[in-house]
């Protein structure tokens, strides 16, 4: 009864054109240059969700930059997510996938700040439409979120010579995100949204693509803000001619020599998975001399990174290793002996452990140091966390720590990958979510009835958010990072 009352009341508006005026207020109603969308309403929250930012990547137009809508004016409901992009082990996933979803407090006029998510998973899984990224929360608080699909794997991040015709060759996921970044600075005022006051925040490779999209002229002047929770901040990016030979590993792999753009999506999926099985990482943003011109870390070193306010920083306890094998092979590729590791971890009880601790340690939080400092060097506000809260329930047996914090910022609970959380885990995500929003609002997290967080600047400070305390200080763990810096920088 609800929608039909809405449907019958933003009718109404289109007729006596008092739409154009103020489509959103009284009625979840949105006037795109893609048509006219009428939202759902759950509580205080308005959500639009599965709308399209650019043309379905099929046929054609896979593997080519994300080509634009054409305007209409149709009145479409946006009641469901779209589909998810094409991976493994996701059968709903679809190619056709480019969609964004928008939640808004409903009744409020804006302009509100704006919150886009990217969502990690190696960059070839994940989806924004995972209920643990239901913007809800954030919005009752009177901010708008949005959501991003973008291409993944084969489809995200191939580089083919048989594709130079298309405009570009690889990184198309990153396309796909300064595309719906564009969409979100034409469209979002529509929904109650300020274009001018954007910040991008997600974790793992949606933290990277962020750090990316900071470097990239392209999209410099469609955020304001930026939030990059666990990013790889070292980690070297393939050369054009690396991730070319993965494309022709994956033509190899098809046994055929038809258009590739023909190819089922099935076949591609099936030899995604062999070179995936082999290479993890063969299919990523790679240094194509256009959006991508350097790894993350040169970039900040050199400064060229957009001079905006950053959060910055990792989980305690990134990563777990389970088995004799992968401690022995990440103990391999450490370039440390056993013996020099338990020097650095004297408190970690086991060999898988250590190891868990050194790779968090190296790949994640003295990263996320070394960008802090190098962006902070630029004058840019900085603030730098360390996540190290493990939700009550799950202490005696703590799962691996890699995105354990979205649930904190989101506030889902009950959902796949989100348990039910305890008063004082409430407490601490209702703390966590304040600041990431005050800093959305304005580019400093700090507000009422909250630990105060001292920005990064020069000094070695951190707000650490433990079981016992949220509070800024001195990093304990900086002699320990210092060492790595070091071994790094050889």
């Amino acid at each position: 009864m609800r929608f039909l009352l809405a449907l019958i009341a933003a009718l109404a508006l289109l007729c006596t054109g008092a739409a154009m005026a103020q489509p959103v207020g009284q009625f979840p109603f949105a006037l795109t240059r893609e048509g006219q969308m009428l939202g759902a309403v759950a509580g205080e929250v308005a959500s639009f969700k599965g709308l399209a930012y650019a043309a379905p990547p099929v046929g054609p137009l896979r593997w080519r930059p994300p080509q634009a809508l054409p305007e209409s004016s149709e009145m479409s409901t946006a009641y469901d997510y779209g589909a998810p992009c094409l991976q493994p082990s996701m059968p709903a996933a679809r190619e056709d996938c480019l969609t964004l979803n928008v939640f808004r407090p409903f009744g409020i006029d804006g302009p509100l700040p704006v919150m886009v998510f990217i969502h990690g998973g190696g960059f070839v899984t994940g989806t924004a439409n995972d209920p643990l990224f239901d913007g809800s929360r954030i919005a009752q608080a009177g901010l708008i979120v949005v959501t991003v699909n973008y291409r993944l794997g084969a489809f995200g991040w191939f580089t083919h010579p048989a594709l130079s015709d298309g405009g570009g060759s690889g990184n198309f996921g990153l396309m796909d995100q300064i595309t719906a970044l564009r969409w979100v600075h034409d469209n979002i005022a529509a929904f109650g949204g300020d274009a001018n006051n954007v910040t991008l925040f997600g974790n793992g490779a949606g933290a990277t693509s962020i750090a990316l999209l900071m470097l990239c002229t392209q999209s410099r002047d469609l955020f304001q803000k930026a939030i990059l929770q666990s990013v790889p901040g070292r980690a070297l990016l393939p050369s054009s001619q690396q991730a070319e030979a993965v494309g022709r590993q994956l033509v190899a792999a098809l046994g055929q020599a038809a258009d590739l753009r023909a190819a089922a999506p099935a076949r591609l999926l099936a030899a995604e998975q062999r070179l995936l099985e082999k290479a993890p990482r063969s299919f990523a943003p790679a240094i194509d001399g256009n959006l991508v011109t350097e790894d993350i870390a040169v970039g900040f070193a050199s400064g060229h990174e957009s001079r905006i306010p950053l959060i910055i920083g990792s989980n305690d306890d990134e990563t777990r290793f389970d088995s004799e094998l992968e401690v022995k092979e990440a103990l391999s590729s450490a370039g440390e002996s056993a013996d020099a590791l338990r020097e650095l971890y004297p408190n970690a009880a086991k060999p898988p452990d250590v190891v868990a601790r050194f790779y968090t340690d190296k790949v994640f939080a003295e990263p996320a140091r070394l960008l802090a400092r190098l962006h902070a060097a630029t004058g840019a506000p900085t603030f730098r966390y360390r996540f190290a809260y493990v939700p009550e329930a799950g202490r005696s047996n703590p799962d691996e720590g890699h995105g354990r914090e979205l649930q904190f910022i989101f506030g889902a609970e009950g959902v796949p990958g989100a348990g039910i959380f305890s008063r004082r885990d409430r407490e601490v995500a209702s703390r966590i979510r304040a600041y990431w929003i005050n800093f959305a609002r304005s580019g400093d997290p700090n507000g009422a009835e909250l630990p105060h967080w001292d920005a990064a600047a020069d000094r070695d400070h951190l707000l650490l958010i433990a079981n016992d305390r949220i509070a800024s200080g001195d990093d304990p763990s900086a002699e320990r990072l210092d060492r790595l810096a070091r071994e790094s920088e050889k």
